[in-house]
């Protein structure tokens, strides 16, 4: 394959085999059931093959397809765990593997980006693509001054892809319930559709990798390699060696997915106020483990600009959902416009619906795991709950749309690590709003004398031409 496939045509028929294929499956196993095969091994070999097929062709459409696949990757934790085998091995697959793109095309690319002279920039250049993602693929090679660097290549018609899945993805919405009920992908494929540009872009990507990079300089606990060179197709960065968390996920340690936790979390919310930006694409393949601790961040296409860092308000509304307060919780709410029109809806209702959500930030440490993320995918998602009843009541403005879908996408893969850590004291330390306000200073004995004294100076002052007149 040179290319991705532009044409939408012949990409819409590689989708619309998605759901052709499923409505077959499902003849199957009803055939079986026929001829009495037990249900639950019918349904469990259905499910197995939707996985493959699903997976298989975005990972094989790559563009907006794939990083569909990849978006979805990081909520596997939520399946129930008879369903969650297959899909986790179909998903890991897309985090960090695809079909590569030939050697040729990724040489047309370096020499139409970087000058037919490209190869006087490195002193070695492997043609073996070391890691491959939804709109390219990184190589390993070494630059002219020893360093080893990672060169990422987009791949040619990425732009075209990308539009024309996104255009198709959301007529298939229902599919993607067989990954998780109650998921609505739409909102997911208009926010990425929203950013394509952005991530098409490899030198926009590269000015935010730069400021990272500026922010998190020295930093003990996370490292940001720095640009070398960038042009809109082809980006040239420091290496990172280190563990992939997918890695860390399989078969890691305790203390291993402890500590990534914990630093995914930090660079999570301590991002915002240092780069006035946050990560957004967090899936495993985007993260390594170094050798001293640190976590490596990788692939900045996708990113939240935050002037200012958190907002405030979030942070407030979280201590105070946590203290019980559900009135002032809903006038917040209310005042940001997370309540649907008019709606008249009871505070203690919405606190009901809000608190499990913040079990994490209730004690000094909290493990997120697999069935945690089940219990509140399940709570929120069955018809017959109020919280399901609840959430139709609430919406999420366009402003926080992002940010909540990289919130959610953190949690999911905190939840794959099953990392116990200190939450609550990385959000006191870098969320505002979330810590307790600092108290009013008083008036030392000292201090109050000398208001006393300048006040009654003051009003001696206007009195003095009444006091000569008597």
């Amino acid at each position: 394959m040179t290319e991705i496939p532009r044409g939408a045509v012949a990409r819409t028929a590689r989708l619309a085999s998605l759901p052709l294929g499923l409505a077959g499956r499902a003849a199957l196993g009803l055939g079986k059931r026929v001829t009495g095969m037990a249900a639950d091994v019918v349904s469990a070999d259905v499910q197995r093959r939707t996985a493959e097929h699903l997976f298989s062709v975005l990972g094989q459409l790559k563009g907006g397809a794939m990083k569909m696949g990849q978006a979805l990757s990081v909520f596997e934790a939520a399946l129930p765990e008879e369903l969650a085998g297959p899909y986790r091995a179909a998903l890991t697959k897309l985090q960090e593997a695809a079909p590569p793109l030939p050697a040729a095309s990724v040489h047309k690319v370096l020499a139409e980006s970087l000058g037919d002279d490209w190869r006087e920039l490195f002193a070695e250049f492997d043609d073996k693509p070391a890691a491959a993602a939804s709109i390219g693929q990184v190589h390993r090679g070494v630059w002219a001054d020893g360093r080893q660097v990672a060169i990422k290549v987009q791949y040619p018609g990425a732009g075209d892809a990308l539009r024309a899945d996104l255009n198709q993805l959301a007529r298939f919405a229902g599919l993607f319930k067989a990954i998780q009920p109650g998921l609505d992908v739409k909102p997911l494929v208009q926010e990425i559709r929203d950013r394509v540009t952005e991530e098409l872009d490899y030198e926009l990507e590269a000015r935010s990798q730069t400021a990272f990079a500026a922010a998190f300089a020295d930093d003990p606990h996370i490292y940001v390699p720095g640009v070398l060179r960038a042009s809109p197709r082809v980006l040239v960065t420091e290496w990172v060696d280190g563990t992939p968390l997918s890695t860390i996920i399989a078969s890691g340690t305790e203390e291993e997915r402890d500590h990534a936790g914990e630093r995914m979390a930090l660079l999570h919310f301590s991002a915002p106020a240092r780069a006035e930006m946050l990560h957004a694409d967090p899936h495993p393949g985007n993260f390594r483990l170094l050798p001293d601790g640190r976590l490596g961040v990788l692939d900045f296409g996708a990113v939240a600009h935050l002037p200012g860092g958190h907002p405030e308000v979030i942070g407030r509304l979280t201590r105070l959902a946590l203290a019980g307060d559900a009135r002032a919780v809903l006038e917040g709410l209310q005042g940001e416009g997370f309540l649907k029109g008019d709606a008249k809806i009871d505070a203690e209702a919405v606190l009901a619906y809000i608190r499990p959500m913040l079990d994490p930030l209730a004690e000094p440490e909290f493990r997120f795991s697999r069935a945690w993320l089940r219990a509140e995918a399940g709570r929120l998602a069955n018809p017959k709950s109020p919280a399901y009843t609840m959430s139709r009541q609430l919406n999420l403005p366009p402003s926080y749309m992002l940010t909540h879908r990289v919130t959610l996408g953190s949690i999911g893969v905190l939840c794959q690590l099953e990392a116990k850590a200190p939450y609550r004291s990385i959000l006191e330390r870098w969320l505002p709003g979330f810590a307790e306000p600092e108290p009013e200073p008083e008036a030392t004995d000292e201090q109050v004398p000398r208001a006393v004294v300048k006040r009654a100076t003051k009003s001696t002052r206007r009195r003095k031409p009444a006091d000569d007149a008597a």
